[in-house]
């Protein structure tokens, strides 16, 4: 007889462990055994399995969780189960998912392999049938021609188990937003269709949950410095670029720039000082209707100039077309006048945020890298393991998104101007500003002429992190494929990449992402690009959302009142009565601070609680990316000391490894 040493080890969730039967069957190169019982409960065991003789290089095991006739089904989470052969050698079998039945489930050896790797009938065999579970798991589905596809799910108990929430994120999420909608009844203010009659009331919805920067930005929201420092360093850091001739439909002058002759427009662009910021996907729209009243939302256009250490607006035209009732305000007028102007802005970037940069960039794509991955490629090979943790939870948060904030019944059709006829209208028209290179940062950021801009700590620390990134992504993946033909030739692969390019880029070739994955130099770049956008791009355009709505003057996501037409016909109650209700504005206030709150279960970037690799390289390199990241988020820290407005959205020690919130 020969005896193989079986470790179980538990996952992380706290009702992981079962008190059912479990069986095992080791499955080598030259056999397999009959089915040995564990020892229960099934939380750290080990057991002996015993067979006549050797079966070889282990390539997998069956688990089987038998229900006793008289006790109750108890689901299992293990993580991973270790075997030590008689030889001395040890084999280890990630799991990391749900077992609910008794139906036998097979689990390969962790070295990765690609389908051209797998040599034995039995890895093939069981490389199929997995897949053709996952078709049965993981299916496409179309919410809105136009935009990316989805997971096909009608609720959230019909998504697979193993991409679910845990039990206790799913009550503490659902027990945050109760809190937070219960506070604003005990208030009497949730559904309040009052007017604001004093600005500084907007204190009393959630007085007790700012965050050292919401402060800020209430006592310095009017502020011409502030109002450009956020298109650098806030929640929508990627629609200012630097303009080098201004746009046929917004005919600024020197007149009103530079009454003094001292310098010119045409100077100003020469030397790299003036940038620009056009929200023209929002001209024609039809804006929501809001408790019964018009809502409007803007289609501006926004000069910026450059001085040794600001961006200051100069120049706001609140429609498209230029007309004698659509004015370019300037700082020079009244102060009712520009702050309605700089007010109309900062709403349409409340909606280009929440709908192009924030749902569409990230959440959206996310889902489609996250499905096709789920879809197509098997547990064992190495793409599975290096993308996996960077799923965790996004099909369940997706999903609850659509119900919750773009549904028919959602919080946009509700509350937002946006909502209504416009969100999809947007979506639609955000779809065509995607390209290649607008998701790759060192790209986006050169396309938008941005590299010299000083104070730009969004970019500063997302180059960084990116360099990081690819850097990691890079050395996983090389070890794997020594060659661009091994690209080519990994079906598996290229049908994970072909699904993104039909159901995240609609086959749209003017994205400009490559039509098939044919170097190892692209498929590092597409990869890299990948792991960027669900954690640091989602960081960057998530993690500040109530630090910067949660005064909501200063990004209100509706307007009640028409933009003034004429200069000098504004007031304090003109701009009072312009903001949304009160219902309405701690509504939005709730949603922002419960999509900012940092979850109890939060993964950074670079941790891997859930050990997918086993060969020692791509261990090691693991450590590296993580020493990496440790010395870059000592560095923001160090940084942020000097600043009043400390920047820590793409401080990896702080952003999460996905898109889970």
């Amino acid at each position: 007889m020969v005896n193989y040493k079986v470790t179980v080890f538990n996952g992380s969730p706290i009702n992981a462990v079962t008190t059912n039967d479990v069986f095992i069957k080791l499955v080598g190169i030259d056999g397999e055994s009959e089915p040995n019982k564990l020892n229960a409960p099934i939380s750290f065991t080990s057991t002996q399995v015993a067979w006549p003789v050797s079966i070889g290089k282990l390539i997998q095991i069956k688990l089987v969780k038998k229900k006793p006739i008289v006790f109750a089904e108890v689901d299992w989470f293990p993580a991973k189960v270790e075997v030590e052969s008689p030889d001395g050698k040890t084999y280890n079998f990630p799991i990391y998912r749900w077992i609910t039945d008794s139906v036998e489930q097979s689990f390969r050896e962790g070295t990765a392999l690609r389908a051209f790797d797998d040599s034995t009938p039995i890895g093939r065999d069981s490389r199929e049938q997995e897949l053709n579970q996952r078709e049965k798991d993981y299916c496409w589905d179309v919410y809105k021609e136009g935009i990316p596809s989805i997971m096909k799910a009608k609720d959230v108990d019909s998504l697979p188990s193993e991409v679910r929430f845990s039990c206790t994120k799913t009550k503490l999420f659902d027990f945050t937003g109760k809190a937070a909608l219960t506070e604003l009844k005990l208030k009497g203010i949730a559904d309040s269709k009052d007017n604001w009659t004093d600005i500084n009331d907007v204190n009393r919805v959630f007085s007790n949950k700012d965050t050292k920067i919401s402060k800020y930005v209430e006592e310095h929201w009017k502020e011409d410095a502030f109002f450009g420092y956020q298109y650098l360093n806030g929640i929508n850091p990627i629609l200012i670029r630097r303009c080098t001739a201004l746009p046929e439909n917004f005919p600024v002058t020197d007149e009103m720039l530079f009454p003094d002759g001292q310098s010119s427009l045409a100077d100003e662009m020469k030397n790299g000082n003036i940038f620009l910021l056009d929200y023209k996907r929002f001209d024609g729209l039809k804006a929501n209707i809001v408790h019964g009243k018009q809502q409007y939302l803007m289609a501006p256009l926004v000069l910026l100039q450059k001085t040794p250490d600001k961006l200051m607006p100069i120049a706001i035209q609140l429609k498209q077309t230029p007309a004698e009732d659509n004015p370019i305000f300037l700082p020079t007028d009244s102060e009712y006048d520009w702050l309605m102007a700089k007010m109309f802005v900062r709403s349409a970037d409340s909606s280009e945020h929440q709908l192009n940069v924030h749902l569409l960039r990230t959440h959206l794509l996310a889902e489609v890298y996250a499905v096709s991955l789920l879809l197509n490629v098997p547990m064992v090979h190495p793409l599975y393991k290096l993308l996996v943790p960077h799923t965790r939870y996004t099909l369940q948060i997706n999903l609850m998104a659509r119900n919750l904030l773009i549904s028919e019944s959602g919080f946009f059709n509700k509350y937002a101007a946006s909502g209504g006829e416009a969100l999809f209208t947007i979506l639609q028209r955000s779809m065509s500003s995607i390209t290649y290179k607008s998701l790759c940062m060192p790209d986006d950021i050169a396309e938008r002429g941005m590299e010299d801009v000083p104070n730009y700590y969004y970019m500063d620390d997302g180059l960084k992190l990116w360099d990081i990134i690819q850097r990691f992504v890079e050395g996983v993946l090389s070890f794997y494929y020594k060659s661009d033909e091994q690209v080519q030739h990994d079906l598996e692969l290229q049908k994970w990449f072909s699904d993104i390019l039909e159901h995240g880029f609609l086959s749209q070739e003017i994205t400009g992402i490559p039509q098939c994955l044919s170097s190892v130099t692209e498929l590092v770049k597409f990869v890299t690009m990948v792991v960027f956008t669900c954690s640091a791009q989602h960081s960057a355009v998530n993690d500040g959302q109530f630090d910067y709505g949660g005064w909501m003057p200063n990004s209100p996501f509706s307007l009640q009142l028409a933009p003034p037409t004429t200069k000098g016909t504004t007031s304090e109650a003109t701009m009072l009565n312009t903001l949304p209700d009160i219902g309405t504005s701690a509504q939005g206030m709730a949603a922002l601070w419960l999509l900012s709150k940092p979850p109890f279960d939060f993964v950074p970037l670079g941790q891997f609680p859930e050990e997918h690799f086993s060969e020692e390289i791509p261990c090691q390199l693991i450590k590296d990316f993580q020493e990496e990241l440790e010395v870059l988020s000592a560095d923001i820290i160090d940084r942020n000391i000097g600043l009043d407005i400390p920047y820590t959205y793409m401080d990896p020690a702080l952003m999460e490894n996905s898109v889970a919130l």
